[in-house]
This record gives C-alpha cells, structure tokens and sequence, in this order.
C-alpha cells in the first residue's frame, strides 16, 4: 500500500525553484533512498513533505489524504516525523529531556514508548541524566532519531543521518535505521553515502537538477552502471 506520494512538486526558495515536478512513492514499512548530487534538491524535497516549504505546484498525499502546505505542527500529527541534518538537538538539556520534548504534543502517558526508544538506542538509556551537548556526533544523531520516534510515526524523514560521523559510527547509525524500519516505520533517507543507503532501500530514486532522473528498486540501482560511474563513486 502507498502511504506517501508526492505528485509533480515544484518548490524552492524566494523566487528560485530547486524542484521541478518531481515526485515519489512510499509504500507502507519501505525504505526509500533519494541519491544525487550535492544541489539536486534531496533536502528540500523533505522540508516540502514536511510543511518547512510550501510548493508552488504539486501535491503531497498521507495514506491518501491530501496535506500539500500544511504546517510542519500539523503534519507531526498526522504521523510524520523529521529530522534535519543540523540543530536536531537540544545541546544545553539532558537525553531525557530531549526525548521528552518529542513526545510534546502527546497528552498521554508515553512512559511505555519512551521505554521502547531506549530499549533500541541501549547507550542512551546508560546516560539519560548527560547533557546532549557532551555526546558524541553519533549519539547526537541517535537522540535526534529516538525523539522524532516519541510520537510513533509511520514515516521518518532523515536528511543526512551520517554527515561529519566517523565511519565506524555510520554502521551503527544504518543498523539503528533499519532496527527502526522493521517496526513498521516507513523511511525516507536522503544520504551523502548513496551506496550504503541504496543497499538498505527496498527503492530509491535519483534526483539532478530538481528533476526526478531514475528510479528503481535499490538493488538494481545499485547494480546500474551509469549511476555507479556519476553518484556512487565509479
């Protein structure tokens, strides 16, 4: 079953459009890799999903309900969640803290959830009392995942999970995603390391220029020799 279409957006900044009628697909518990070159406008595609910008032309449709230009509090509710690549995180308050601040428009007891999210990032229960600003990059990245899961989405957005992160904590940050991904949450990754996230895609579609370029399942993009000599590094 779709969950999440996006049909013909046309969207950017001031006056300049980065996307042009582009759009994609996600089906329910999928995970979706956006590839392509820095400027193609893969960001800006999730802020448009999101309600951070609103398009110029096009549609965005939740499980078959129109939410094009709703705002971001309001798509929250609808059961999407996001995290951006920068300032995901409150450094100055505690783990705990952070993921409380997830469950924010939740007016039930979320103790159980709050327990399911640390039971799936083990380190953060271990330090739940340490201020975010004296964590690692990694586990910055994972309380930024484990508060956007306080509100149970049925799809995650995730801008660059693995930026600045050392190579041994970007395998564990993928791991977490697709711990994530087989409870049933939907994923769209949009990824500098286009290799690895196309390797854990059910689908994945390459985007250049703003212009949706190919699409595919994420195996046979991987296995597509024009796309390994231009986006994944030969």
């Amino acid at each position: 079953m779709i969950i999440l279409k996006t049909e013909e957006i046309t969207a950017g900044y001031t006056e300049i459009d980065i996307l042009h009628d582009v759009g994609i697909r996600v089906k329910s518990g999928e995970i979706v890799s956006i590839i392509g070159p820095n400027g193609a406008g893969k960001s800006t595609l999730l802020k448009t999903i999101f309600g951070i910008l609103k398009p110029r032309k096009g549609n965005v449709t939740l499980k078959g309900e129109n939410i094009t230009g709703l705002k971001p509090d309001k798509i929250v509710r609808k059961g999407i969640s996001y995290v951006p690549q920068v300032e995901n995180v409150f450094p100055s308050m505690t783990i705990q803290e952070n993921l409380e601040m997830g469950a924010f428009i939740r007016d039930d007891d979320y103790s159980q959830r709050l327990d399911e999210v640390y039971n799936l990032f083990t380190v953060l229960r271990e330090r739940k009392k340490q201020k975010v600003g004296h964590l690692s990059g990694g586990q910055r990245q994972m309380v930024a995942m484990g508060r956007a899961l306080m509100l149970d989405p049925q799809v995650l957005l995730l801008d660059e999970p693995s930026a600045g992160l050392a190579p041994i904590l970007v395998s564990d940050i993928f791991e977490k995603i697709i711990e994530i991904n087989a409870t049933g949450v939907a994923i769209i990754i949009v990824e500098q390391n286009a290799r690895e996230a196309l390797k854990m895609a059910q689908y994945g579609y390459v985007l250049a220029m703003g212009r949706n370029v190919l699409d595919d399942k994420g195996e046979a993009l991987l296995s597509n020799e024009e796309v390994g000599r231009l986006y994944l590094g030969g």
